[in-house]
């Protein structure tokens, strides 16, 4: 298959892994974009970065996307790129909006226009709201809750009038909650590795109940590459792992990883609008192609705390 391709936020958690992965199977060079805001980083892809084109390039603009796709024969497009951190979405929603919907039309205008054969949005599972019992299908009614989340409920509307306007080949993955190294430390467990790590107490919202669905970022990109070389086109496709923790378990997980006493938090006042539950049913995905995720979330954990103790240089700068 050729796969002559643009990623865009590559830079980023789960972009630069994906493009590790994908990068022995293309066939030309990749072409990575990214703005390299506060969660992004060139060390994220110090390991490849020789051997793919890097632009340090927002998808806000709308001039200088159109430039490099008409300067490109781009045949699939990866779309990572987003203002991911809910909270940040709350105290100022407008960037969102701005890059996750002007910027993905931005993109999908581009591809339009220049023939792209694909474009593969990259989504949440945000995008369905919460849901106290059971499991949200592919199907489901989207919900969304908080400005990020409908961002990118309405990043996903804008992808699916292509596909049904202008008939552009599209796949959209939905993801559950994302951990592993290089992810940057306003999330859940890359923030707690922190806070312990420098003596201070985890802060947990509510109650700390609130339950996430937690997969390894190498199981999501290892199923993102299957959606992207056999995902049948026009699908959607959730991503998601079956790991369900409510913060004190991942908390109490963690310090016992770590040798330390479980006593290091504190209750602060509930998110506004915070989701109580996400849960994704990907028996399609595990179905139709054959994936599984392969990572034991304590396993995983350890090897995550792992890799931030060796790199506290790094992240303490975060």
């Amino acid at each position: 298959m050729n796969l002559k391709i643009l990623v865009t936020g590559g830079a980023g958690f789960i972009g630069s892994e994906f493009v590790k992965q994908v990068l022995p199977i293309a066939s030309e060079k990749i072409t990575v974009i990214d703005s390299l805001n506060y969660a992004g980083s060139l060390a994220n892809l110090q390991e490849v970065i020789s051997e793919i084109e890097f632009i340090n390039l927002d998808i806000r603009n709308r001039n200088q996307i159109q430039e490099l796709f008409t300067k490109n024969n781009f045949e699939k497009v990866i779309n990572f790129a987003a203002e991911t951190h809910v909270d940040n979405s709350i105290s100022g929603p407008r960037v969102f909006f701005e890059t996750n919907i002007l910027g993905t039309s931005n993109l999908l205008e581009a591809s339009l226009a220049t023939g792209v054969e694909l474009f593969f949005q990259i989504s949440t599972d945000e995008v369905y709201g919460s849901i106290r019992d059971g499991f949200h299908f592919e199907t489901s009614e989207m919900n969304p809750s908080s400005p990020y989340a409908a961002s990118k409920a309405s990043a996903e509307m804008i992808v699916n009038s292509f596909k049904q306007t202008y008939k552009l080949g599209t796949l959209v993955a939905r993801c559950s909650n994302n951990y592993g190294p290089n992810q940057f430390p306003e999330k859940f467990i890359p923030y707690s590795i922190k806070s312990l790590i420098s003596g201070n107490k985890v802060q947990l919202y509510g109650t700390g109940l609130n339950v996430r669905e937690w997969i390894h970022v190498t199981d999501t990109c290892n199923a993102l590459v299957k959606i992207l070389l056999t995902g049948k086109i026009g699908s959607v496709y959730n991503v998601s792992s079956g790991d369900f923790k409510n913060n004190i378990e991942v908390f109490q997980e963690l310090c016992t990883i770590m040798g330390i006493s479980h006593d290091r938090f504190e209750f602060v006042n509930d998110r506004a609008g915070h989701d109580f539950r996400y849960a994704m049913d990907s028996s399609k995905i595990r179905n139709e192609l054959g994936w599984a995720p392969s990572t034991n979330f304590r396993e995983g954990l350890r090897k995550t705390v792992e890799w931030y103790l060796f790199n506290q240089n790094r992240f303490q700068k975060w």
